[in-house]
């Protein structure tokens, strides 16, 4: 068996907890588009970082940069009134 990756599992709870807090701060339509919506982005762009550098850390950066991106816009957003 396989040890528990705990770096995916930190980012899946980050990101739950995200789009939860889009759904509470702005409305169901936020929740929902950051939780699809990073996942169309997310899923994407590491396939392709993997598989034109395999490089693990580049690709783990990029994901938990958008994810930041993501909870900026989310936090922007709701400040300015969503």
């Amino acid at each position: 068996m396989r040890r528990l990756n705990i770096d995916a599992l930190v980012y899946c709870l980050v990101s739950a907890a995200l789009a939860i807090a889009g759904w509470k701060l702005v409305d169901h339509r936020a929740g929902l588009l950051l939780s699809v919506g990073l996942f169309l982005i997310v899923m994407p762009t590491s396939a392709v970082v993997l598989s034109r550098t395999g490089n693990f850390a580049l690709e783990r950066g990029i994901r938990w940069g958008i994810l930041a991106l993501a909870a900026l816009a989310l936090f922007s957003f709701a400040d300015l009134g969503g």
